[in-house]
């Protein structure tokens, strides 16, 4: 049916539950069948932790959250300042939280366009916090030090590979086996390798011919590197509507019909 063109298609998600739903919902509604397997799961620092770590940092003049799950644990502790965030899915947490966000790429989702942005050239003596789990890309320091910052951050949360039963194993290679894993949704990098080192050794083989759809062309140059017969695909963003976007193009280019 043409308003169901992932009607066959199995999905495997690999985003953390909670941050899985909107994409989950998307593809369903076009048809799709969604097999949740989280790579990574989020666990907030102690907050008694948090708050010293921020009352030992001087005011900032901008504060930049790098995710959604920097607001979500780091919203209390920005100290002042404008509010920048990475993407529009973080600028949401944002005005969902009741702030407003002052600095923010009018048509990108990651640290290069954020850096590109008028509010953040002239940072020369200026002091900026970046809100973000306990490692990440160091490029929007990097940067702002460079164009004359200081340059704070204070991690809120940290990232780790899932405890994964042996029965949710067995289970996702069942799938696979019986064709029910057509395409992989990876959002980062970490994603991609916490996948490599879950996956039973058979499921690994199939990253080499199963399509992998993701939004970050790091995403698409660790994938390459990694598994050189892979068939990575760039979603035009982020966003729940764009990772399906090309997902269906990707089935229509497969199938040999029109997108």
């Amino acid at each position: 049916m043409p308003d169901r063109p992932l009607q066959g298609v199995g999905v495997l998600v690999t985003r953390p539950r909670t941050q899985a739903i909107e994409l989950v919902n998307a593809i369903e509604a076009k048809g799709g069948t969604t097999y949740c397997f989280p790579v990574i799961e989020i666990v907030p620092h102690d907050d008694l932790d948090v708050r010293n770590s921020a009352d030992a940092l001087l005011p900032p003049d901008i504060v930049i959250f790098v995710s959604r799950n920097a607001v979500e644990f780091g919203i209390r502790f920005t100290g002042g300042g404008k509010l920048a965030a990475i993407g529009p899915a973080t600028a949401k947490a944002i005005v969902d939280a009741g702030r407003v966000v002052d600095i923010q790429s009018a048509n990108g989702y990651d640290s290069e366009h954020l850096l590109a942005e008028p509010a953040l050239q002239d940072v020369s003596g200026k002091r900026v916090r970046i809100i973000r789990g306990s490692v990440g890309r160091e490029l929007l320091a990097e940067e702002l030090l460079a164009r004359g910052a200081n340059v704070d951050y204070l991690s809120v949360y940290k990232r780790r590979l899932p405890a994964v039963g042996a029965g949710v194993l067995a289970d996702l290679e069942a799938r696979w086996r019986h064709g029910q894993i057509n395409v992989i949704t990876i959002m980062s990098v970490q994603s991609l390798r916490n996948l490599a080192e879950l996956l039973p050794a058979w499921c690994i083989a199939q990253l080499e011919s199963t399509p992998l759809v993701t939004p970050a062309g790091r995403v698409l140059k660790e994938a390459l590197d990694r598994f050189p017969g892979s068939r990575p695909i760039l979603a035009p963003g982020p966003g729940a509507d764009d990772m399906v976007q090309a997902i269906i193009a990707l089935h229509s280019t497969d199938s040999g019909t029109a997108p």
